[in-house]
């Protein structure tokens, strides 16, 4: 029997609803899981809004909560009367939490400690269904303690697959006909800390470069630039399979707003970041996390916000009004009207917005190397989305022909 998934959230909840789908299908109940974010009460309302919706459309299944949201909000989630079953961010990746058995009151919230979880499980799937890039998380959970972020509190501590392991499965995708692989994590940049022998990011990076020759394209999703290390430095200047494109968790661009973040960079540190990659990688496009109306923050330490999408050369935004998390010490800080945050948010996309049709504008009459994808649309080696004809999982040299504001059109 189908099971169905909902996903809210992060990169790494889609691969990890893809796993739970498939040991919850081979159980044969009727079943909707939903697979809950807790970055923002955005996203935890949009979540219960949903479950609500699948109470009404599908009278009679079962509907497991699982994901960050049922981990650090266990108690909004377990309310709700439409709620079956409530289960924690790592029992939810293992087979014999999906097999079939009657769930007693006692066990409706199955709800583990995260802070105990000391591994995590490398992933079998050889493709990700209906995705033209594959998914591959390396790491999971993160051992700082930002003061907006409730994630370490959903997530636990961080951990990192063996090396190996994620060789063989980058190597598994690959043989199932998969042209680019995303290394995903939630602090991405912490891999290996925990392993024997500390392997970091780039010699991950540089094993699966040099271990899987057949792998067309290797990209990283969203990373920590002050923790990069010279290895994926170096992989990032001479290896072309690894996309040039970067995804930094930057935040903010004033420095006591990064210090009462508890962030562990700097404003500069992040300008000089980007310049020293630019002089690496020529081409390289950079996209960022943006946080506006942080406590506390003032209309002169926002505007170096806005002014940082310049100074970094930034493309790709991705722009999150500050929420208030429970427990976290920025909700205790005193806050920016509401008001305000949402003008603020509204002015960085329309920084963001300039600054991708600045990006679009330059490409107008290049030639460049799309992976096509479906509904017509493909990525440039850079992450631009362009629009063309094709099969999906085809790598094509096209010309840019024009754009509308938001993508490229391919001749």
């Amino acid at each position: 029997m189908a099971v169905e998934t909902l996903t809210f959230g992060c990169r790494l909840n889609i691969v990890e609803s893809e796993i739970i789908r498939l040991h919850a299908e081979a159980e044969g109940r009727d079943r909707v899981v939903v697979n809950t974010c807790a970055v923002t009460a955005e996203a935890g309302r949009q979540a219960r809004k949903a479950i609500r919706r699948l109470a009404r459309e599908r009278p009679g299944a079962e509907i497991v909560v699982t994901g960050c949201g049922a981990q650090v909000e266990t108690e909004a989630y377990a309310a709700m009367p439409e709620v079956a079953r409530l289960v924690g961010n790592d029992a939810k990746l293992r087979p014999e939490t999906w097999r079939e058995k009657q769930i007693g009151p006692a066990e409706r919230v199955a709800i583990d400690d995260i802070m105990s979880a000391r591994r995590p499980a490398a992933t079998s799937l050889a493709h990700l269904p209906g995705h033209t890039r594959a998914f591959v998380p390396v790491q999971n959970g993160c051992d700082h303690r930002c003061t907006f972020c409730v994630i370490p509190f959903g997530r636990g501590n961080s951990r990192s697959v063996p090396l190996n392991a994620v060789v063989e499965q980058v190597a598994r995708l690959v043989d199932h006909g998969g042209r680019e692989v995303v290394l995903t994590g939630v602090d991405l940049t912490a891999y290996g800390r925990d392993l024997d022998g500390t392997p970091t990011l780039g010699r991950l990076v540089r094993a699966i470069l040099a271990r899987v020759p057949d792998l067309a394209r290797l990209r990283l999703s969203s990373i920590d630039s002050v923790e990069v290390d010279p290895e994926l430095m170096e992989a990032l200047a001479t290896d072309k399979r690894l996309m040039p494109h970067l995804h930094l968790s930057l935040q903010a661009g004033d420095d006591l707003v990064l210090k009462r973040m508890k962030r562990r960079h700097l404003r500069d540190d992040a300008i000089r970041f980007c310049e020293e990659v630019r002089r690496m990688r020529t081409g390289i496009v950079f996209g960022a996390d943006l946080i506006a109306g942080f406590p506390t923050e003032t209309d002169e330490q926002f505007s170096r916000s806005l002014d940082l999408v310049r100074e970094c050369g930034l493309t790709h935004l991705h722009v999150f009004p500050y929420s208030p998390r429970p427990e976290t010490p920025a909700a205790r800080m005193p806050p920016v009207a509401a008001e305000i945050v949402r003008e603020r948010a509204a002015r960085l996309r329309e920084a963001g917005a300039a600054a991708l049709t600045r990006h679009l504008d330059a490409e107008v009459g290049l030639t460049r190397r799309v992976l096509t994808e479906r509904g017509g649309t493909g990525r440039t080696e850079e992450f631009t989305v362009v629009r063309l004809a094709g099969e999906p999982g085809e790598i094509t040299d096209v010309v840019i022909a024009g754009h509308d504001g938001r993508v490229l059109i391919a001749a």
